[in-house]
């Protein structure tokens, strides 16, 4: 039997889809696969079909030919207030549509069921996916699933990019774009926060889980000491996170609270700015990885990734018999893989990043 890249070589696609609807992490990882397929085939047009709410980290790249944003929450609310002939009219017609962009080849990385029925819709004659679950496979032409690679070479988006070798298409590297009108907006509020032109410690403290929070009392001296080295720390986090972020950088704290400030695009901005970034298992935390800021990542409960693939990067990461727990902790909330990273060893793997960042 003829492998994915040898199939994929054969069909020679001039319209390729990437179907991967969410999370925010998860589209910035896997957003390696744009340049490695554009690499592959440059002449295809190049789309991909994501959720609404992660779009904005997509929709300036000027490699993506074209983005397709799903209407699911558009359907919700009609099904919702009782218009379910109107949902399953436009269902319809979107479908319709999708088909008719003759899609060749689709890559789903997300391996669900929803995406695998999304890219079973297309009709296109190679679909391809990342570890299916929950059926995903039964949609598929062909599926990856890579092992996981020991703690020396784990490094980040590992699965992503043996999904984009499994196509014959290695030229993977995190592709998340800055676009013009979101820095001119950064750049305003930035400078509406009084942030000066020096360097910038940006702070990543927010994520879904508590289990993947570091202890929120060492945030504050941790920005503390930042500033004692000259960086002016900048607090960054979505409108739910809004309160935590006043308990660790109140007024009078010397840290700058952007919290709630920023759409997801202008966060993307921000972060492009600052000279460094320490942040948790969280999206904001892999969009400093992917723009080429020097970063340092707490991660406990989860451990996708131990290698940054690059001296400015560094995962720190204990390693206990109960680690990585995921969703289901075993410590009764106290978060003993996250309590065990101290300030000194941030404070060390910060200036480590750095300093591999200096000419």
């Amino acid at each position: 039997m003829n492998t994915l890249a040898e199939r994929a070589t054969a069909l020679c696609p001039r319209r390729i889809l990437i179907v991967r609807l969410s999370a925010l992490g998860d589209v910035v990882l896997s957003s390696g696969l744009i340049p490695a397929l554009k690499q592959r085939w440059p002449e295809a047009q190049l789309s991909w079909l994501v959720a609404s709410p992660a779009a904005p980290l997509l929709t300036h790249n000027a490699q993506l030919d074209e983005l397709l944003v799903l209407p699911l929450d558009r359907w919700k609310q009609l099904w919702r207030t009782g218009q379910r002939w109107q949902a399953w009219h436009e269902f319809r017609a979107w479908q319709r549509d999708l088909r008719a962009r003759r899609f060749d080849l689709v890559v789903d990385p997300q391996g669900l069921f929803k995406s695998g029925v999304l890219a079973w819709l297309t009709r296109a004659p190679l679909r391809v996916s990342l570890w299916p679950r929950e059926g995903n496979q039964l949609f598929m032409h062909g599926c990856v699933r890579p092992a996981i690679p020991a703690a020396a070479d784990r490094i980040i988006s590992f699965e992503y990019r043996a999904l984009a070798e499994a196509l014959g298409a290695p030229g993977f590297a995190l592709d998340l774009a800055v676009g013009e009108g979101p820095r001119q907006r950064a750049a305003q509020v930035f400078a509406q926060a009084d942030v000066g032109p020096g360097p910038i410690a940006l702070l990543a403290p927010f994520t879904t889980r508590p289990q993947k929070h570091w202890v929120e009392a060492r945030w504050a001296p941790l920005a503390q000491a930042l500033r004692a080295q000259g960086l002016q720390p900048v607090l960054l986090g979505g409108p739910g996170d809004v309160p935590a972020a006043e308990r660790i950088a109140p007024a009078g704290s010397g840290i700058v609270n952007l919290a709630g400030r920023l759409k997801l695009d202008e966060t993307v901005a921000a972060v492009a700015r600052g000279q460094l970034l320490i942040g948790v298992d969280t999206g904001l935390t892999h969009m400093g990885i992917a723009l080429g800021v020097p970063t340092v990542g707490l991660f406990g409960s989860t451990a996708p990734y131990l290698q940054g693939g690059t001296p400015q990067v560094q995962i720190l990461y204990k390693g206990l018999p109960c680690s990585p727990c995921h969703r289901n902790p075993s410590c009764q909330g106290r978060f003993d893989c996250m309590r065990q990273l101290t300030l000194p060893e941030v404070l060390q793997a910060a200036q480590t990043v750095r300093q591999a960042a200096t000419p």
